[in-house]
């Protein structure tokens, strides 16, 4: 029993309770087990106002409402990754799960085992509503839509391996021009159909020889059964295509997100088969017709041309006449030619008389007589710039004791020897030094 005090005319009076104690602990699990016995399986419609996921788990924490009340909700990974629809803010759903407490903070909250949307209207409002979040990131835009290619090589096709779409596909490619078909199988309605074609565009695209052009396609149903082709994940996809990639899911009358990103939208899937091959047949015709046209408008140019070349000719000389005229000149050259010749060997035979007259033995005597002459005078010359000659006519080499010649008086030195050179000799003489001013300065040594 728990005992208190009160207070009585100022003094305080004792008593004891009979109620329990409960700690912290036991008030959240009684709690906890009388929420989850009493809404163990419940079914909650309200709007998304809130959506978080969190990274490191996975698990998405959820806010759920309406015009009064606001319900926490958790979504484990698990169950995130089967659900028909993602959980976006601003969706009107139907939650269905168990209420339980979160003793952490006293609250309590959904925990969420499957959601849908709450009716056609709900899902019709979340496709405006991420259109509109697309279209204003450019995705839509016509100026990044590329053209497809008149007469692809290699078509990609992404649609289910079974049921009446690939067949469709195949027999109007076959009656209209056949070309290589590369099929990518996916599901095409279900919670792995966004992933798996999303996956079958980003693949067509990294392959090194891949298709020329893609067609998305899937036979028609209701809004829930196209819900896959209105996932951003394959609106991403198909814009950042380098590929063409053409649309072509459900009915005409049927749109998805899909066909804005894509770069052609198709009717059906049939259309889309029209749209990615001309008809063989009409090319063919076409080509011949174009074959034909070019064959008249060459032969038009050529009897033009020569009409022109014929009305050209007509101004110009004939070529008789131009050859006449050339060999009227040539025969005026021929003429000065042949008087030329005579008179040129006239003047070669006189330059040749006057060559051998030259030539003769008295001129070539006269000749040798000058240039003896001539040499005489030469041989007279040298004879008298010879030193021996010089010396001969009473003249000396003076050389100091080194051997330098000595040219003046200024240069012979005070003491020392001399060498003097003559015609029959040499003789050394020592030099007397400074004894004398007027005698002899040589002493013979």
């Amino acid at each position: 029993m728990d005992s208190s005090f009160r207070w009585n005319d100022g003094v305080a009076v004792e008593f004891t309770s009979n109620n329990h104690e409960y700690s912290v602990s036991e008030i959240a699990a009684r709690v906890k087990r009388v929420v989850e016995d009493n809404f163990g399986h419940v079914r909650v419609r309200g709007e998304l106002s809130k959506v978080t996921v969190n990274v490191a788990s996975g698990h998405a924490y959820i806010t759920m409402k309406d015009e009064k009340s606001v319900l926490d909700a958790a979504c484990w990974k698990g169950t995130l990754a089967r659900l028909k629809h993602r959980p976006e803010a601003g969706m009107e759903v139907i939650a269905t799960g168990k209420l339980t407490t979160y003793p952490g903070r006293s609250t309590y909250q959904l925990v969420i085992e499957s959601m849908e949307p709450a009716g056609v209207g709900a899902l019709m409002a979340l496709l405006e509503q991420r259109k509109k979040q697309l279209a204003a990131e450019g995705l839509f835009d016509l100026a990044r839509k590329k053209p497809i290619p008149y007469l692809p090589d290699t078509i990609g096709i992404i649609t289910s391996p079974t049921g009446a779409v690939i067949r469709d596909i195949l027999h109007r490619l076959s009656d209209r021009f056949p070309r290589h078909v590369l099929l990518w199988p996916v599901a095409v309605q279900g919670q792995d159909a966004a992933a798996q074609v999303a996956a079958a565009i980003q693949g067509f695209n990294a392959m090194p020889n891949g298709p020329d052009v893609i067609i998305v396609a899937r036979g028609g149903g209701s809004i829930e059964d196209l819900w896959a082709f209105n996932e951003e994940i394959v609106v991403r996809a198909a814009a950042a295509s380098r590929i063409p990639l053409i649309s072509a899911v459900g009915h005409e009358t049927d749109t998805t997100l899909i066909d804005y990103a894509s770069d052609k939208r198709a009717p059906t899937p049939t259309g889309a088969a029209e749209f990615a091959v001309p008809v063989r047949e009409e090319l063919l015709h076409t080509v011949e017709d174009i074959a034909v046209r070019m064959n008249a408008a060459v032969r038009t140019r050529l009897a033009h041309a020569r009409d022109k070349v014929e009305h050209l000719a007509r101004g110009l000389p004939r070529p008789q006449q131009l050859v006449a005229m050339m060999a009227q000149g040539l025969d005026e050259v021929s003429e000065r030619l042949a008087l030329a010749l005579p008179r040129m060997l006239v003047l070669k035979v006189e330059r040749l008389h006057s060559v051998v007259a030259r030539l003769s033995p008295r001129f070539l005597i006269l000749q040798w007589q000058r240039q003896s002459e001539r040499l005489k005078g030469l041989a007279a010359l040298l004879e008298s710039l010879n030193v021996d000659s010089v010396l001969k006519r009473g003249f000396a080499i003076v050389r100091d004791g080194a051997g330098n010649l000595v040219t003046a008086a200024a240069l012979v030195p005070i003491t020392g020897t001399l060498s003097l050179t003559f015609h029959d000799g040499e003789k050394k003489v020592a030099l007397a030094g400074a004894k004398t001013k007027q005698a002899s300065l040589f002493e013979e040594s």
